[in-house]
């Protein structure tokens, strides 16, 4: 206990020494809706056509900005398409953000760290957002799945080593 007061000390007191672990912070500030848009461009005749099978398309983007003193803005954006055949019945798109302290992360993990933490906490604030106003909008619905965001982080690395290093280049991955 004695030990944990002193390194707490130190901590405080800006004397933190090689030998002293610093322990990773993680911290949700904000959350909130940055944009937010629906377009439904051929109402009302979709609401009428009986014989329409429309598909939904969602894509994940997600983007990060340092505000300075640790903290991060991040912007998960979410993109439904639904359509039938070449008719877009609608588009809804959002960017949800949040702004996140982190700090004792390694350099080389932060991004990581803000590419797949950050997006599991702000995805279901996007699902909810989306879901109420495609029904605003006299659609059913929308049931958005989780998503694993580490596996899209890891595809999205291997796919840049494989363009960094050429069409034949070889991805090790570990299980």
């Amino acid at each position: 206990m004695s030990d944990d007061n002193n390194q707490n000390s130190a901590a405080a007191a800006g004397q933190i020494g090689a030998d002293t672990p610093i322990q990773a912070q993680f911290g949700i500030k904000k959350v909130y809706i940055k944009d937010m848009s629906f377009e439904a461009p051929n109402s009302p005749a979709v609401f009428t056509d009986s014989q329409l099978k429309p598909q939904v398309d969602l894509h994940f983007a997600n983007a990060t900005t340092a505000l300075g003193n640790d903290n991060y803005e991040v912007v998960l954006t979410v993109t439904a398409t639904m359509k039938a055949d070449d008719k877009t019945i609608y588009l809804a798109e959002i960017q949800q953000a949040g702004i996140f302290g982190i700090s004792g992360v390694p350099q080389e993990q932060l991004p990581a760290v803000m590419a797949t933490a950050c997006p599991n906490i702000l995805l279901p604030f996007a699902r909810e957002a989306l879901c109420d106003i495609v029904g605003k909008g006299g659609f059913p619905q929308l049931l958005i799945a989780p998503v694993n965001f580490e596996l899209l982080y890891l595809q999205e690395m291997q796919r840049r080593q494989r363009e960094a290093g050429g069409e034949n280049a070889a991805v090790t991955t570990q299980h």
